[in-house]
């Protein structure tokens, strides 16, 4: 917060206030679970007003809000989230994957939309407050977790365009399985020319819900085509952005023998994920042999630069098209093996486990440090 309101009072986890419920649920079947659709006995919740700054943080029993049907979040979209989730390893440690990430762009989207910031320390320690409260909802099972969505809305009860007044931070939790229970399925991709997801100086570098309000329509008319999600097109050139809700990888195989893994930069209208960060460094460490992936080549070049659906169909025609994938929390890795672009079909070539010589050893080593069997410093404990 900047000027006058930054002398009010901030995220104070030494307040927080604990109701518990008094009609805990029975954690349902891991088998069960259907992602987002499950949530756990307790949420968090943090008020916010312009004259008084943020009040005393609670947790309290899961359940409805109360909000005046003239609350800006109706009707101006004053609407942020983040995504991240815990994990319980083998014996029985629970842990956040950077954690500090999401904090650093939700007070980056807030900022957009004129929505009040916060310590992104002091919100962490309240998740982990939040999390050791509910953590028996994890499955103590391999590729389980809990899924944590931090959420802020404008509650103010007004009309009329302007930044809100008052707001609500909460924080919901799901128990979530894998992606893939069956094993890796790669989806297909419409590359969309018409709908554009982002433009420069807009909202694609935001976890705004009207960045996805935006996009159902198009994935809509999508699958009606037979395509599981769309691949964001942008410009007469058809620069690649982001397959669905998820960042873009594209892998090369060069005449010199170097594997080159790209993914576009971010240039204002793609979301910085955590996880295109997370595979980013970890292909660059092992790059350049500072922390090696095993199973990963060691001609690896690791690219930000944009790339055009026309160079993916010269790779695909020449044989130098390695893989393509999203990235992002929920699935972590997404292998593609086929995008309808302009009336025809581009085959992306995959493994017998449906992922590709990159992704697979990148998938691997990235979730070894999200459950706990590869120590590293992302792990944050709960």
């Amino acid at each position: 917060m900047t000027g006058e309101l930054a002398t009010l009072p901030d995220i104070e986890p030494s307040l927080l206030e604990i109701t518990r419920t008094q009609d805990p649920k029975t954690p349902p079947p891991p088998s069960s679970l259907v992602f987002g659709h499950t949530f756990t006995d307790h949420m968090l919740a943090v008020p916010w007003h312009i004259l008084e700054g943020w009040g005393a943080p609670k947790i309290q029993p899961y359940g409805p809000l109360s909000l005046p049907p003239s609350a800006t979040v109706f009707h101006y979209a004053h609407c942020l989230f983040e995504g991240l989730k815990a994990y319980r390893d083998t014996s029985g440690k629970v842990t956040l994957f950077r954690p500090d990430m999401n904090m650093k762009r939700m007070n980056t989207t807030a900022e957009r939309i004129a929505m009040p910031t916060f310590n992104g320390e002091a919100m962490v320690e309240l998740l982990k407050q939040l999390v050791r409260l509910d953590k028996h909802w994890i499955p103590d099972q391999p590729g389980y977790s809990l899924y944590i969505r931090p959420t802020m809305i404008g509650t103010q009860s007004a009309l009329g365009v302007a930044p809100p007044k008052e707001a609500l931070l909460f924080v919901i939790c799901s128990p979530v399985g894998p992606y893939y229970p069956q094993g890796f399925k790669p989806i297909a991709l419409y590359g969309t020319t018409e709908y554009t997801r982002a433009s420069p100086g807009g909202i694609g570098a935001y976890k705004l819900g009207a960045n996805y309000a935006a996009g159902i329509a198009a994935q809509r008319a999508a699958a009606a085509k037979g395509y599981v999600q769309n691949l964001w097109l942008h410009g007469p050139e058809h620069y690649i952005t982001e397959v669905g809700t998820m960042n873009a990888f594209v892998v090369f195989k060069h005449s010199d023998g170097t594997t080159e893994l790209v993914t576009p930069p971010l240039d204002g209208i793609i979301l910085p994920g955590v996880t295109r960060d997370s595979v980013l460094a970890l292909a660059r460490a092992h790059a350049a042999g500072t922390a090696p992936v095993p199973g990963l080549t060691d001609r690896l070049v690791v690219s930000e630069r944009p790339v055009t659906m026309g160079e993916v169909k010269e790779a695909a025609r020449t044989g130098t098209l390695v893989e393509f994938f999203g990235a992002g929390t929920a699935a972590v890795i997404s292998p593609v093996d086929r995008i309808g672009y302009l009336g025809e079909d581009l085959r992306i070539p995959t493994g017998p486990d449906g992922m590709g010589p990159v992704s697979r050893p990148l998938w691997k080593y990235l979730t070894g440090i999200q459950t706990g069997s590869i120590a590293h410093p992302w792990s944050v404990v709960v």
